[in-house]
Order: structure tokens, then sequence, then C-alpha cells
């Protein structure tokens, strides 16, 4: 009678366990002194930071979408990895939480060691970006459920705060100055629109070469990570939102209580290069609503504070908060 085995099937344990040793010394470079344990354990174990009166535990969970495929695409695969940390970690200080460790899922339909290292490798970079720990992930092999060059990711982010300091939206007010920190690109969002517009429309190439340098290198430049300077700034900064899916226009209400609006001067905004290419293709209104347009980060601060951070970050101020209906008003 014919034996069939797991290899048969698609799935392949011996790969599975030399990728866990090749990820180690990555790995191990992100832990710090509240790691208890190692690598091999069943769960992640992380001790709580002293120092808290009223801890609050806080999670963020994200992917990085169809930015994927032209990972895939161009075999490009060291950096999606800090994406996923940055989505994640970026969202956790926007209620003051301060990223303590981080988890993945990377799923697959053949394994290649030697690729999910390279992904492993981008995560442990985001996490040391964002001085978290990366305590634990899951890499599953599912033949039939993705083709074998895809893969997806997802992260778990997980963070700690003062109860006191969440309710951000209290601390707002008009008068307050609205500062920008720039985004690195990209970042992780709109890449549905960006693949249709750069690659079915305008028939460009991955080697094309823009701005200096080959397209693909701009279109997966790593999403920003603001931990460190959040953490260096904290102390003057009132409310701050992540810049994501949906842009300036509905992320910035998220921060606002109601009867305040967000008055934004467009010309002060410094778009990149990138957002002003397709720009010439999408309408406007499509582009501030779909990309960060720049602006990664934005933070509320006094105005009598915005001069000494803005001399200790590479922020600059794009608005103020004015009485009004809830929202965000371009001038």
């Amino acid at each position: 009678m014919a034996t069939i085995s797991y290899k048969d099937a698609g799935v392949d344990i011996d790969a599975g366990n030399d990728f866990v040793e090749a990820i180690k010394s990555d790995v191990k470079s992100t832990f710090d002194s509240n790691v208890i344990g190692g690598i091999g354990s069943f769960a992640g174990a992380y001790a709580l930071p002293a120092g808290y009166k009223e801890p609050v535990i806080l999670s963020a969970t994200d992917g990085v979408g169809t930015k994927l495929k032209l990972a895939i695409e161009s075999g490009k695969l060291d950096t999606v990895g800090i994406d996923l940390v940055a989505m994640c970690v970026n969202d956790l200080i926007c209620n003051f939480g301060t990223p303590m460790f981080f988890l993945d899922y990377y799923a697959t339909g053949k394994l290649v060691p030697a690729n999910a290292k390279d992904v492993v490798a981008g995560i442990a970079e985001g996490c040391r970006r964002s001085e978290c720990a990366l305590v634990g992930g899951e890499t599953a092999e599912m033949p039939g459920m993705y083709s074998e060059d895809d893969f997806d990711l997802a992260g778990f982010a997980v963070g700690i705060a003062e109860r006191s300091e969440m309710d951000t939206i209290s601390n707002v007010r008009p008068g307050q100055v609205l500062i920008a920190l720039p985004s690195s690109g990209i970042h992780s969002n709109g890449f549905s629109l960006v693949r249709k517009l750069l690659f079915e429309t305008l028939k460009m190439k991955l080697d094309d070469s823009f701005n200096g340098k080959p397209l693909i290198d701009t279109l997966l430049e790593p999403t920003r990570i603001y931990v460190k300077a959040f953490k260096s700034n904290k102390s003057g900064i009132k409310a701050l939102a992540h810049i994501t899916g949906g842009g300036l226009v509905e992320n910035l209400p998220r921060v606002l209580p109601e009867g305040i609006k967000a008055v934004v001067t467009k010309s002060d905004i410094r778009i990149l290069p990138i957002f002003e290419l397709m720009g010439r293709h999408v309408e406007e209104d499509e582009m501030f609503r779909a990309f960060n347009m720049g602006v990664g980060m934005v933070w509320v601060v006094e105005e009598e504070d915005a001069e000494s951070i803005l001399a200790n970050t590479d922020g600059y101020i794009i608005g103020k908060l004015e009485e009004g209906t809830k929202g965000v008003e371009f001038i």
C-alpha cells in the first residue's frame, strides 16, 4: 500500500524547523529585561514594567495590505516587516501607550526559509526601532490556500499606558496647533490604487527610474515608526493621530471633541514627489482621503510648546484648532 507524507501534501516540517533556527538571533536582538524565557515555548512571557499607578494594557493589530504584492513581485522582502510593526505601534502611541512586545503571523503557500528569514529580519528591525520585544509568532504553510509564491502577514502589538493619560480628547481645545511629522513615503495604505494607477493605467515598471532611484524603492520605503519621537516629546503632546487609510480627512477628527475643528493650511503640507505624480491622475479630494500625502502623524500641542517641540523633531506646523463642527477644514 502506498504511503503519503506531510511533505507530499505540500508542508515541509524540516524547512519550518530550519527557519526557526535561522531567525533566533534576529528575535533575541529585540529582547529587553522584561522578556521571560526564550524562543520555543508555547507562549511568549513579558513582565509588566514597574512605575505605573493605574496601568492599562493596550493592543493593536494590522497588516501590510497589497504592498506585499509589490514586495513579492520584486523579491525585496526585507522591509515589509518594518511596515508590519509600524502600523501597529504607531496606533498604540496615539492612545499614549508605550509598546512592550510584538507577535507576528506569517502564512504562505510554500515556506522558503530564506524569504521568511528576510521578512522576520524586517520585523525584528521594526521592533528595535520601536523599542519593543518580538516575543512570538506563527508560521503557517498552507498549500491550496495560497499559491507557492504568495504570503500574508499580520501583526499584533501590546503596550502599556497610565490610565490618567489616555483621555487625550479632554486635553484638546481651540487655539492649539497641529504639528505634522513627515511620512517616509506611502507607508502601508492605498496600494490597490497605487498599483492600478502606476502599473495598469500608466504602464510603469518596477525598475523605472523615479526621483533618482528605481520606482520600487520608493514604493517599498518602509513605514516610519514614531515611537522614539513620541517618547522624547510626550510631556508636550496633548493628542496625536496616526495618518493611515482615510488620510488627514478621516484620522485627524478621531482625536477631536465635538465642537472643535482642525483648520489645515493645505499649501503648508510638504507633499512627497510620489503623491505629486499620482495627483496628476487622481482627484485631489480622493488623494487626501486615500493617502497620507507626506504627513505620517499629527501632534496637537499648545502654541507655547510648539517651538521647543519643533526644535526636537523634524515636524512642522500645518494648522490649528478652532471652534466649529468637528472635522478637517482645508484652507
